[in-house]
């Protein structure tokens, strides 16, 4: 049956940012399809901290699944953006990424096991956003790391995708849902005339995490209630 390449049952995955927002939901889903999940949050490990970052993977287990969520934002004319925010933007949101994906990566190829990487890419992903250049920088990059982990991954049974989140009402949007103009502006150009929310995600992580995206390799899914399609 279909619905059987769906079901993650016997699999263990690593979701980072996973506190709430975003992370929290997809660590539901996986959960739900029969994942055993492990739910990294700033508490757990701050993705800044290098060290953090090399060990997590230890506190994890024998995840197969590792979903790279965990995320920053800083906004600020770029005038006034100072060094200081770029790089805790850059090491957080693409850094960590690089090297929780090589570290886990190396773990199955060592122990001869298939497995996925799911990161999270963003609408800032093809577009140019304003006041938020570190966060745009890093989601773009994310596209490319993505698609570079693919080419090396694939014949090691790792396959390596990204979801890119339209404008969800979460944390990171709260300034963008309190200003009128801006919110206002941004829903007047998504088709589905709404906000995104967390559960949006729920299928779509679902799906790239277990065998009936088997031959997804470099792929960026958009789900941005059409916001991409305007």
């Amino acid at each position: 049956m279909i619905l059987d390449a769906f079901r993650l049952d016997g699999h263990s995955a690593l979701v980072t940012g996973a506190s709430r927002g975003l992370g929290a939901a997809m660590a539901d889903a996986l959960e739900q399809a029969g994942a055993n999940v492990f739910r990294a949050s700033s508490s757990i490990a701050d993705l800044s901290d290098r060290t953090s970052v090399a060990s997590l993977l230890d506190r994890a287990g024998d995840a197969d699944i590792l979903v790279n969520n965990a995320g920053i934002i800083r906004r600020a004319d770029l005038v006034d953006y100072s060094d200081e925010d770029f790089d805790d933007v850059i090491e957080v949101n693409l850094r960590s990424v690089f090297a929780l994906s090589r570290d886990f990566a190396r773990r199955l190829v060592e122990e001869k096991r298939s497995g996925k990487i799911i990161n999270i890419a963003s609408m800032l992903s093809f577009q140019g956003g304003i006041r938020v250049v570190a966060y745009t920088a890093a989601k773009s990059a994310i596209l490319g790391l993505t698609r570079a982990l693919a080419n090396e991954l694939a014949p090691h049974g790792i396959n390596v995708n990204a979801i890119a989140p339209g404008y969800m009402a979460t944390d990171n949007t709260q300034a963008l849902r309190d200003d009128p103009v801006r919110s206002r502006d941004i829903l007047a150009r998504i088709p589905a005339g709404r906000w995104g929310t967390p559960a949006d995600l729920m299928g779509a992580v679902v799906f790239l995490a277990s065998p009936a995206s088997s031959y997804m390799h470099g792929s960026v899914i958009a789900v941005d209630g059409g916001w991409l399609a305007r």
